[in-house]
C-alpha cells in the first residue's frame, strides 16, 4: 500500500465516543526518508484538536520524544499516545487493536491499544482525552485506511488484512484473535463474533476486496495505486527479501518486500526473511536490467552472512549463484566459475529449486530446467553442502547485482503469484497447494512460507 489510498465518507456520524479497530499488518520497510511524516494506519483529518485524527507508526522519532517505529495516536492537540515497544520486523504480522471508550472514569481506560493480543503500555499519557470526549472518527467526513487522504508523505508501506471497524462498541483484542494452544502465538479469529454498528465495516478479508463483509455495505473505494491481492496472510506467512539485512541497503524494496532495485555503486547483496535446513522449496526471480543491459545479476542461495560490499554472492563455499553478463552464463561458488547453462536475459523467469534432504539446488528458465536437471526425480542436480554443515546451519534465498556501474530489478514470487504488480500469466501445477507460481512446482516441493515449512 506504500502509494494506495482507500477510503470511505461516511453519510451520517456515527458513535465518536465508543469504537473498536482492528487490522492485521505487515510492514515492507522500517523508517525511511519516503515516509518522512509516518506510516498511517487509518485516519480521519479535520481542522481541530476535536476533529483530527491520525493513528500511525512514526519516522524519525514523530516529534517529541517518540521513538521511530512505535505506535502514536495524534490530534492537533498533540500526542495522544506514543508506544513503548516497537514495530520492526518485516516478516511477521502484526494484529493491531484500538479500543475507545471516552465515557470510561478512568483517563487510561478511554483508549486500549493491543499488539498481538498484549494491552500496551505508553511512553507519553498526559494527553488522554477528557470523559465523554467525541474523538474525530466517526464524523460525516473521509475516513482513509493506509493513508493520510491528503499527504503522500503519511502512506503505510506494507500489506493490511482483515481489517474491522465496529461502531459503539470497545473491544478486546480477543475478540480477533486468540493464542494458539500449540505454538503459544497470537493467531487470527477469521470470522470473530463483534457487532459493527451504523457505520462499522470489515474489509480486506482474506484478498484485496473493499466490499464490506460486514452486514452494513460500507464499501470502500480506492483513490488511486495499486491494491494488489497476496497469498502471504496472517496465517500462512511468507518469505520476503528481508529490509533487516545488512545488504538491503542498497537495494530499494517495493510490492510488499518482494521486489529489490540496486541503487548503489558496491555489490548488492540481499537475502529473504525465511531460511530453511530440511525440506524442499521452490521460488521465482524475474530479473530486469537497468542502466546497462545484463550484466552480472546474481540469483541463488547463501548460508553465509555477508557483512560488507567486497564480495558478491558466490564468493563463499556456502553459497551457490547463477548470472550472467550478457551472453555468458556461469554457475559460480566457492569465488570459483563454472560454464553452466543458458544465458538469461530481461523479463526472463528464473526458477529456483532447494532440494535440502538431497543437498541439491536447481535452477530454471522460463520454465526448462539447467543442464537437464530435474528436481522432481532428483536428478541431476548442482551438489551443495547439507545445511548442517554450513555457519548458518540455514539456507537463505539470496541475490546480488555484481556490478558497480549499472543496476538491476529482482522481481521475486516466493508464492504470491504477483512479480511485481503484474501476475503470473497462467499459474503452473502446485500439488502442495500452497502459493502461486508461473511454472510447474516439482513434485515434492513447496512454497519458502510457515505452512510450508510445516508441511
Amino acid at each position: 500500500m506504500a502509494s494506495t489510498s482507500i477510503s470511505k465518507t461516511f453519510s451520517n456520524a456515527g458513535n465518536r465516543q465508543k469504537w473498536t479497530w482492528s487490522a492485521w499488518i505487515k510492514r515492507s520497510a522500517t523508517s525511511n526518508s519516503s515516509a518522512s511524516n509516518g506510516y498511517t494506519l487509518w485516519n480521519c483529518e479535520g481542522s481541530s484538536t476535536s476533529d483530527n485524527f491520525i493513528f500511525q507508526i512514526t519516522v524519525n522519532g514523530g516529534g517529541s520524544g517518540g521513538a521511530t517505529d512505535s505506535i502514536a495516536l495524534h490530534t492537533y492537540g498533540g500526542d495522544v499516545f506514543r508506544t513503548t515497544p516497537l514495530l520492526r520486523d518485516v516478516n511477521s504480522w502484526y494484529h493491531i487493536v484500538l479500543a475507545l471508550d471516552t465515557t470510561q472514569g478512568t483517563a487510561t481506560n478511554r483508549i486500549k491499544l493491543y499488539v498481538n493480543g498484549e494491552l500496551q503500555s505508553y511512553s507519553q499519557e498526559s494527553n488522554f482525552p477528557a470523559q465523554n470526549f467525541s474523538m474525530g472518527i466517526n464524523r460525516a467526513a473521509k475516513h482513509c485506511v493506509g493513508s493520510h487522504g491528503t499527504n503522500a508523505n503519511y502512506y503505510f508501506d506494507g500489506s493490511m488484512s482483515h481489517v474491522h471497524f465496529c461502531d459503539g462498541y470497545q473491544y478486546a483484542a480477543s475478540d480477533f484473535g486468540e493464542t494458539d494452544s500449540t505454538t503459544g502465538e497470537w493467531k487470527i479469529k477469521t470470522s470473530p463474533s463483534v457487532s459493527y454498528g451504523t457505520n462499522g465495516f470489515f474489509i480486506l478479508k482474506d484478498g484485496n476486496s473493499l466490499t464490506d463483509q460486514s452486514p452494513n455495505s460500507n464499501n470502500f473505494s480506492s483513490n488511486g495505486g495499486t491494491l494488489t491481492k497476496t497469498e502471504d496472510s496472517p496465517s500462512n506467512v511468507f518469505a520476503t527479501w528481508n529490509k533487516l539485512d545488512w545488504g538491503t541497503t542498497y537495494f530499494t524494496l517495493t510490492n510488499g518486500s518482494t521486489t529489490a532495485q540496486s541503487n548503489a555503486s558496491a555489490f548488492t547483496y540481499g537475502v529473504s526473511t525465511l531460511g530453511v535446513n530440511s525440506g524442499k522449496f521452490y521460488w521465482e526471480v524475474e530479473y530486469d536490467a537497468k542502466n546497462g543491459g545484463n550484466r552480472f545479476p546474481q540469483i541463488g542461495i547463501t548460508s553465509t552472512q555477508t557483512t560488507n560490499t567486497q564480495y558478491e554472492l558466490g564468493h563463499y563455499a556456502n553459497d551457490w549463484c547463477w548470472y550472467i553478463n550478457n551472453t555468458t552464463s556461469t554457475l559460480r561458488n566457492n569465488n570459483s566459475d563454472t560454464s553452466w547453462g543458458n544465458y538469461y536475459q530481461e523479463g526472463d523467469i528464473i526458477g529456483v529449486a532447494l532440494d535440502c534432504t538431497n543437498n541439491k539446488l536447481y535452477f530454471s528458465k522460463n520454465g526448462t530446467w539447467q543442464e537437464s536437471g530435474d528436481p522432481s526425480a532428483s536428478n541431476n542436480g548442482i551438489s551443495i553442502t547439507a545445511p548442517s554443515s554450513t555457519p548458518l546451519g540455514f539456507y537463505f534465498p539470496a541475490i546480488c547485482y555484481y556490478d558497480s556501474t549499472h543496476r538491476g530489478t529482482f522481481k521475486a514470487n516466493f508464492g504470491n503469484g504477483y512479480f511485481g504488480t503484474t501476475a503470473v500469466s497462467s499459474a503452473g501445477t502446485n500439488a502442495s497447494g500452497n502459493g502461486i507460481f508461473e511454472y510447474d512446482v516439482p513434485t515434492g516441493y513447496t512454497a519458502l512460507s510457515t505452512k510450508g515449512l510445516n508441511l
